[in-house]
Formats: structure tokens, sequence, C-alpha cells
């Protein structure tokens, strides 16, 4: 979304770009830490912050160095090796990108914070309604300025009349989809979408991460590469 202005709903939008773009998701069970509950408020923050925040205003190499050392907990040696540089090298990186996100106050961001009732209680609405299809009940649920994206297409949509355009016109082979839960991603919910396949039964489409904000759904993510990502979040090859 940072290259570009948002695109109209039609299908002729649809690009892929030469290069990944996009902040994969990663499941929160593989790097959060399970502990005491403020240990895992802050490991999540930290990891919220590094996969929206911070990737947005390092370098590359930058980047690496704050992943691999401040969410994977790498020790410097291991950085440096997998780098192909110094222990230096590395702490000189880390210094610089820890400078350059106090610079931009990207700390101040709102992390994700642990779903309630309501919040679990919106996302059962969600899942019977895109699996209903029902643009009342959707309606309902979505922000108006909500966005959508689906990596790896560069086209994304912004408000909900666009993605609802989108979801009954080029996307109308979602209706009738089947929804199961993926517990989070980059702390935020995730689901696995899978589509009515043209044999009969249902086929893989997307993971589905979801943005919550003020009570309603903000973004919408729909990752399509299936073949990794359903795996990686213990996602069944067919729905049963």
């Amino acid at each position: 979304m940072d290259l570009g202005p948002s695109a109209e709903p039609v299908e002729s939008n649809l690009h892929v770009l030469p290069e990944v773009t996009w902040i994969a998701p990663v499941p929160d069970a593989l790097v959060s830490p399970e502990d005491d509950p403020a240990v895992v408020i802050e490991g999540r923050e930290t990891i919220r912050l590094a996969f929206i925040a911070a990737l947005q205003h390092l370098p590359p190499r930058q980047r690496a160095a704050l992943i691999l050392s401040e969410v994977l907990r790498w020790r410097a040696t291991e950085v440096a090796e997998l780098l192909d540089t110094t222990v230096a090298s590395v702490n000189s990186a880390l210094q610089r990108a820890r400078a350059t996100l106090a610079a931009t106050e990207v700390g101040e961001a709102t992390p994700a914070a642990e779903l309630d009732a309501d919040g679990r209680e919106l996302l059962e609405r969600y899942v019977r309604a895109f699996q209903d299809y029902d643009i009342d009940a959707l309606t309902a649920l979505i922000e108006e300025d909500a966005r959508q994206s689906m990596p790896p297409f560069d086209m994304w949509l912004s408000g909900r009349d666009d993605i609802f355009t989108w979801w009954f016109g080029p996307g109308i082979g979602c209706k009738g989809s089947r929804v199961l839960p993926a517990g989070s991603a980059n702390g935020s919910p995730a689901f696995g979408q899978y589509k009515p396949a043209p044999g009969g039964g249902y086929e893989p489409w997307a993971l589905q991460v979801l943005e919550l904000r003020d009570g309603k759904i903000a973004e919408f993510t729909f990752f399509l590469d299936t073949e990794a990502l359903f795996p990686l979040f213990g996602l069944p090859a067919r729905p049963d």
C-alpha cells in the first residue's frame, strides 16, 4: 500500500510486482514467548512493532539485524554469521535501527490487545456473515473506510463500497466459502479461507488476516500463497 494509491476494483488492475513488497504472516506461536502474561504481552508488542512499523522505516540490513536480534533473540555472533558480516557491524546496525525508530516515534504505535469477549463475538459474526455472503451483515461489521489487499497482487482497495464491488464482482467465486480459525498472525486474527472448487467440495484460497478497530473490521489482507501458509498455520488441505 505504501507504493501507490488504491485502485478501482476491476480485474485488470491485478498485477504482480517483480519482487516481494509485503510483510508475510507468521504464526504468533512461533515467535511469541509462552511465559507469564506480562512477558507474553511484551512479546506481542515487539512482534507487532517489528512486522508492521519498523519494517517501513529501516533499510534491509538494519531490518534484518533488528528482527533477528530483538524478535527472534539470536545472539550477535549468529546474526553476523547469517548476514556474512562482523559482530561489530551487527551491533552498529542495531544501534542505527534503534535510533531511526526513536526518531520516527514508531514505538508509540498502539499494539494489538488480547481479544476480549466483544472482539471474539465480532469475529464469530464475521465468519457467519462471510460464509453466508450476507452483504447486510457484512456492512454492519466492516468500517466504511476499510482497506483490502491480496498479496502477491499489488492492487489494494480503499473503502467498504469498493471492497463489496470486488467481492460481488470479480471476486464472486468466493461466495459460499468456508472459513476456519488459524490463530493469529503478526499479532492479528487469522483465518483459512476455502472457496468452492469447480469439481465440488472446497479448495484452499487465502489466509485472511484481519485488523480490528473500534468494534469493527478495519483491514483485510488475503495472502494467496496457501501452499506455503496453510501448513505453517496448521490448516488442512481441505475443510472437513
